[in-house]
């Protein structure tokens, strides 16, 4: 007699399919409050849910991405509530993708070729000019396990709302670092996939530390002998390093951005471009928790870097050199050096490098902080664009290094 256990095994799976189909259409009871700006919102209630989080969620910082952010970009907003009291923030972009930008094998470029025209729309709960936990901020004591599937209703509410401007059918909860995740595992119940990205590479910054020659007294003889040579190989090209006012920032936008546009047009995938106001918008809303260092060589800027204060994190922000300079000289890794020095100058504890350019940052002390995102797509058919949006986040390891005494 034949088993039964292979039809029971497809009768279980249909109904938990079922199920899960009726728990995301099933409203979680939560209170929601839905904005295009973050002006719309209480200010009180936004700032009582988001006050421990990061700058990148704070009303200033959301007020230049809304004035001075890419075009292909929209801020989209949610409060939600339990009764009356404001339980959780969520901040996300609609973007525009075109996936004639997305990357992919040379064996599907001649079957992709005729979809290069395609243009679909994503929503992403966080920010796509940074990387960390942009995008959800949970008040003091609420239980994480019921307020992910609020999250993802309120998600599903600013899609929703949003169909006028079109459909969007790919949702992407970006850079979940490991100690966020409590309570996380719900969001499978709504056809989320995790997937590991590249790690943030982060610098410790010891309280021993007062300035960058005490960083580099803490470096292993060779790794101090490189730094100092890297410093001494821009001099010895004619370059120096200038701190730039907040003022002489915004004069220089133009040049600023040039600079950015070097790097930025080299990359495999630019899902969006900054606009020529962002940084200097930065600059003269954030003062001195904003820096900016340039080389330059008699009167020609050669690169740039910039620094935002965000609480006890340094953020090695956006990075911009002309490409030949950086071949006559050591431009980029001494741009790093000068993120090392604001660091310290700004009193904090840790210097966020990013995820790129894993090999010198892990050089500098920089150890490797893992990163998820979650993604949920609707039709099918748009598997072309989750595939190629997939290469750009796939996980290379950081290197082992250990500069330090």
């Amino acid at each position: 007699m034949p088993s039964l256990k292979p039809i029971k095994k497809l009768v279980h799976k249909a109904k938990a399919i079922h199920e899960r189909h009726r728990e995301r259409h099933r409203p979680s009871g939560f209170g929601f409050a839905l904005a295009d700006s973050i002006e719309y919102l209480d200010a009180a209630q936004w700032d009582t849910v988001t006050q421990a989080s990061s700058v990148y969620l704070s009303r200033p910082y959301l007020r230049v991405l809304e004035s001075a952010g890419p075009e292909n970009l929209r801020q989209r907003y949610a409060l939600i509530f339990q009764g009356r009291a404001p339980v959780a923030a969520v901040s996300a972009q609609i973007v525009t993708i075109n996936a004639a930008k997305l990357p992919k094998s040379k064996a599907a470029q001649k079957v992709t070729k005729p979809l290069e025209r395609l243009e679909e729309r994503m929503l992403v709960c966080g920010n796509l000019l940074s990387w960390g936990m942009h995008g959800v901020s949970f008040a003091d004591g609420v239980n994480r396990a019921e307020a992910w599937p609020a999250v993802a209703e309120a998600l599903y509410r600013l899609r929703r709302a949003d169909r006028l401007f079109g459909d969007t059918d790919l949702v992407m909860l970006k850079d979940v670092p490991p100690e966020h995740t409590t309570g996380i595992e719900s969001l499978k119940r709504f056809s989320y996939r995790e997937l590991e990205t590249e790690p943030n590479m982060v610098l410790q910054i010891s309280p021993t530390w007062k300035n960058y020659d005490d960083y580099l007294a803490s470096l292993t003889s060779s790794y101090r002998k490189t730094a100092r040579k890297i410093t001494k190989d821009v001099e010895a090209a004619g370059g120096r390093v200038e701190a730039l006012t907040t003022d002489e920032i915004i004069r220089n936008g133009a040049t600023i951005h040039d600079l950015y546009c070097q790097v930025h047009e080299r990359q495999k995938l630019r899902l969006i471009t900054l606009s020529p106001d962002f940084i200097p918008s930065l600059a003269a809303t954030f003062g001195n928790d904003f820096r900016c260092n340039v080389i330059r060589k008699d009167d020609q800027t050669l690169g740039f870097v910039t620094t935002l204060k965000d609480g006890k994190t340094a953020v090695g922000y956006y990075i911009g050199f002309d490409s030949a300079a950086n071949a006559e000289m050591p431009v980029y890794f001494r741009l790093l050096q000068a993120v090392i020095e604001d660091a310290i100058a700004m009193g904090c504890e840790r210097l966020s490098l990013g995820r790129t350019a894993l090999e010198p940052k892990a050089r500098l002390g920089a150890k490797p902080e893992p990163m998820s995102v979650w993604i949920r797509h609707r039709i099918q058919a748009m598997n072309l664009v989750v595939r190629g949006l997939l290469q750009t986040v796939s996980h290379e390891e950081a290197p082992e290094r250990n500069p330090f005494k």
